[in-house]
């Protein structure tokens, strides 16, 4: 019975022999994957592939659409032609395996860095605006480091709506400003300027304004990575070319920098009432809420708004980029070109500073004396918040802050900060005490013209300012001399009267 059974299992003659070739391949492939499994062993471990990328192979596989059957029927064919295959969708490329330190066969160890989280944006745009038929100005934020190290690089073209031979897309190799002088911190002011060789959207048909940032190999050298953003879109019909040739709206315009913290509303309600008064009817002031407006000082503002005077612009969501002092020349900067063509003089000073001109003078008298300056910059008067008049002990808390606060600080040869004002549309970017992107002249010969005075730290300051009573016209505070000036004191019950012609009681409560 074994005998028969052995006999069964032997295969019949011919058989093997018929088989030969698929045993032989099947041989060479066994002995091929044990190969690659033994190789496999011995590679570095970022040449692994792991489960993911299989993942990915198979899927991409999956994903082409077989192809159709010759045997179909026409029924089939002509269903499946009416119906329209998309493209399947992107899938994200897997993380790069994870590298890990290693020993190199000459013996050197061999670091790794693992970056995690994001670096600092390539650009952060606030604005963009046309400043001629053929030029344009945007306005932003940059990493600052990029600009310390690397040479990022800037390119606008314009792309016309409706596009045909006469309207063609056209670009140009724009030029960067860094008008805050190194003051940046995580980001740095970016002003791009776009000049094109032509006029665009003469035709009024509307177009937009693309900006191509490149970091040009700054950051990570072995890359060049390019952002393509749409800066400005004008729709049909919405240029208004006449802008840039005709007579402004405002003789004076006040843009002011990011306002921050608890500030103090009875210093904001004198200070707004004082400059409507100081530059008159043809005047309008922009405030920047960086997050210093609070209720109490809305209220100041309420009034001044409804009758077309100020007009306030919310900018908190700039403190989610590290600038310098909130973002401020970034803000200024923006005040700039989005007015540029609204006035005749721009000034740039802050709600602690006041603006003065002698007796038998005006601003307009002054202006006019000035004109053939693109930029004239402005004494400083600075006063002491905490030395006051011994007379006004009794009724402190009720006067204003031009009234009591009348010692002026007294040094001399010393260098002080300047504010400033400008004929905006020659400007080509601004800073914070003047600007170095100007065409035409500029001039600091304004001794006895024009001053400001400076009453510094009593903005933010709600409590009682005053250290000290005097009834002296001199006095040496903390090693400093002083003497006393009146000069804005005899102004406080004209602009009191003034503020109540123009707006009646409504800020006549107590303020805190």
């Amino acid at each position: 019975m074994a005998k028969e059974r052995e006999k069964k299992l032997l295969l019949p003659p011919g058989v093997l022999g018929n088989y030969t070739a698929e045993l032989k391949l099947l041989l060479i492939t066994l002995l091929l994957l044990c190969s690659v499994a033994t190789l496999l062993q011995f590679i570095p471990s970022r040449f692994t592939i792991s489960a993911s990328d299989l993942r990915v192979c198979i899927s991409r596989v999956s994903q082409v659409p077989p192809a159709s059957s010759s045997s179909s029927s026409n029924s089939s064919s002509a269903s499946q032609k009416s119906v329209k295959l998309s493209s399947p969708p992107s899938l994200p490329l897997p993380p790069p395996p994870e590298e890990k330190e290693r020993v190199l066969e000459n013996g050197i160890i061999k670091r790794v860095f693992k970056p995690y989280g994001s670096a600092a944006y390539n650009f952060v745009t606030m604005s963009a605006y046309r400043g001629g038929l053929n030029n344009f100005a945007v306005v932003g934020l940059s990493s600052k480091p990029l600009h310390l190290y690397g040479k990022p690089t800037y390119e606008c073209e314009w792309l016309p709506l409706v596009r045909d031979d006469s309207a063609k897309p056209i670009t140009t190799v724009a030029y960067k400003i860094l008008p805050d002088w190194g003051y940046g911190r995580v980001y740095t002011v970016v002003i791009v300027n776009c000049t094109f060789s032509q006029p665009v959207n003469v035709d009024n048909s509307g177009g937009k304004l693309i900006l191509c940032a490149s970091t040009s190999g700054g950051g990570d050298t072995n890359f060049n990575i390019t952002d393509r953003m749409e800066v400005l879109t004008e729709a049909p019909g919405s240029m208004d070319a006449s802008i840039f040739t005709s007579e402004p709206k405002y003789d004076y315009f006040y843009c002011g920098s990011s306002l921050f913290g608890g500030l103090n509303p009875r210093r904001v309600r004198e200070w707004i009432a004082y400059h409507v008064k100081f530059f008159g009817p043809k005047s309008h002031f922009v405030i920047h809420d960086a997050g210093g407006i609070h209720e109490q000082v809305l209220e100041v503002l309420k009034p001044w708004i409804e009758l077309g005077y100020v007009t306030l612009q919310d900018i908190r969501d700039q403190e989610r980029f590290d600038g310098y002092y909130h973002n401020q020349f970034m803000v200024v900067n923006d005040c700039l070109f989005r007015y540029k063509f609204m006035t005749k003089w721009m000034f740039f000073f802050d709600v602690d500073e006041y603006i003065y001109v002698p007796p038998k003078s005006t601003i307009k008298s002054v202006l006019a004396s000035l004109s053939e300056y693109s930029q004239f910059t402005i004494e400083q008067r600075a006063m002491s918040s905490k030395l006051c008049l011994s007379a006004d002990a009794s009724r402190m808390y009720r006067r204003w802050g031009i009234e009591k606060f009348v010692y002026r600080d007294a040094r001399k040869g010393i260098r002080r900060d300047r504010k400033y004002a400008v004929q905006p549309r020659r400007l080509f970017a601004t800073g914070v005490h003047m600007s170095e992107n100007v065409q035409g002249k500029t001039t600091h010969k304004t001794e006895g013209k024009i001053m400001y005075y400076h009453y510094h730290g009593t903005i933010a300051e709600k409590r009682e300012s005053c250290r000290m009573l005097l009834n002296s016209t001199h006095a040496t505070f903390e090693k400093t001399p002083y003497v006393m000036d009146t000069t804005m004191r005899d102004l406080a019950g004209f602009i009191r009267k003034f503020e109540a012609k123009m707006i009646g009681s409504r800020l006549q409560k107590p303020l805190q």
